[in-house]
């Protein structure tokens, strides 16, 4: 369970203030859940038993689907979700490319 800093609930904001510190303190819980999203990326390239296997563009629709099935029900526009999660995946494989070299090394 990821723990996000006490804040005002947005429909409840008053202040500029209020806004920047509730931004801010799901910033921060982001950062925790990305950072173990690494770690899985570093686990998949641990796993993988090829490079080629690193980019998958059947992979990346699937998870870009899911992605924007549970955006609606939360809330979150499409129009930030797709994007937002595109640039995620892109730097994901970018990451997990390096991380495969590495193991290999």
């Amino acid at each position: 369970m990821i723990a996000v800093d006490a804040r005002v609930a947005p429909e409840a904001c008053l202040t500029m203030a209020e806004v920047r510190h509730g931004v801010d303190a799901l910033d921060r819980a982001l950062v925790v859940m990305l950072a173990e999203r690494q770690r899985y990326m570093d686990a998949a390239a641990r796993i993988k038993p090829s490079r080629d296997v690193v980019h998958d563009d059947a992979r990346i629709e699937d998870v870009v689907s899911k992605v924007l099935a549970a955006a609606g029900p939360a809330g979150l526009s499409p129009a930030i979700a797709e994007p937002v999660w595109r640039t995620l995946i892109d730097r994901c494989i970018a990451h997990e490319f390096g991380a495969w070299d590495r193991t290999r090394a």
